[in-house]
């Protein structure tokens, strides 16, 4: 199914979405699980004393956006792909069911589609596949795109569309930022340095490699920090599961699937800017650490 083409006026040019509890409720269960199995690695593979692990993953997150980010800010030495083989690669994603509901409001929506997330690649992939949107964004700026391995110099002119795409099972008009050898934004800074939400230099990072103009874009998040964070950035605002509007939100959404309701000017052509709107939710937000 082909995605819906932008009207000539159109107020929004880009769409910048989430991913964990922002395309899927928390009520799956991956949330809790994640902080778990993040527990469990601080345990088994940093050697942590148990009694202080709760209250160090809390307060890490708290101060650097992720835990990830702050184990490696106080020193703490660990391969990034084994934390996240842990963290998220025993997930139980069989939790995640497709959702053909969001699949036809994604493909309905006539602006680029963009996945923004702290995550790494193989969790991406494995969330959009079991919902069923594996098809629905132009492309993904995740874990890798901000913190690539390779020497900053090597990151030059990142984002073209024509060369660099998802390989094997992947979809073949999606782009991998990450994997892009041409990226416009030098990402620079100590090896040991986590970049990510909600940072506002992994923003800028995201628009730049991504080529938005952030009047025209905007933002999907269920972090009330990262809402902050986008709005300061210059970005459109949605904060998704809660009632209310936060600090920096432009909309507070009860599921992404009130998108529609909430922001119908993302189907239409020129405009006035609305009113903020709220849709109703008892959704309370909960702290992601990954």
């Amino acid at each position: 199914m082909e995605a819906a083409k932008m009207p000539t006026g159109s107020k929004y040019e880009c769409l910048l979405f989430d991913l964990d509890d922002t395309l899927y409720p928390m009520s799956s269960g991956l949330n809790f699980a994640c902080r778990k199995n993040i527990e469990e690695y601080m345990l088994s593979f940093l050697n942590m004393e148990e009694s202080e692990v709760p209250k160090m993953c809390f307060e890490l997150y708290r101060e650097h956006g992720t835990t990830m980010a702050g184990l490696k800010a106080i020193g703490y030495e660990f391969d990034n792909d084994e934390y996240h083989a842990v963290a998220h690669g025993r997930l139980p994603y069989e939790k995640l069911k497709p959702d053909p509901i969001l699949r036809n409001l994604l493909l309905s929506m006539p602006q680029r589609k963009i996945i923004f997330t702290n995550a790494d690649k193989p969790h991406v992939d494995q969330v959009l596949r079991k919902l069923g949107l594996e098809d629905c964004f132009e492309g993904i700026i995740c874990f890798e795109t901000l913190n690539p391995s390779l020497e900053p110099s090597d990151y030059m002119d990142a984002l073209d569309v024509d060369n660099d795409v998802f390989a094997g099972s992947e979809p073949a008009n999606q782009v991998n930022f990450s994997d892009d050898s041409n990226s416009s934004y030098t990402l620079g800074g100590p090896k040991s340095r986590i970049l990510c939400k909600p940072a506002l230099e992994a923003f800028e990072a995201a628009i730049q490699i991504a080529n938005l103009d952030p009047k025209k874009t905007i933002f999907f998040d269920d972090s009330v920090r990262n809402i902050a964070t986008g709005k300061e950035a210059g970005l459109h605002t949605v904060v998704v599961g809660r009632s209310e509007l936060v600090s920096g939100a432009d909309h507070a959404l009860n599921s992404i699937h009130n998108i529609k309701e909430a922001i119908p000017e993302i189907w239409e052509g020129e405009g006035e800017q609305p009113e903020q709107v709220n849709i109703q939710s008892t959704t309370v937000e909960t702290v992601v650490l990954a």
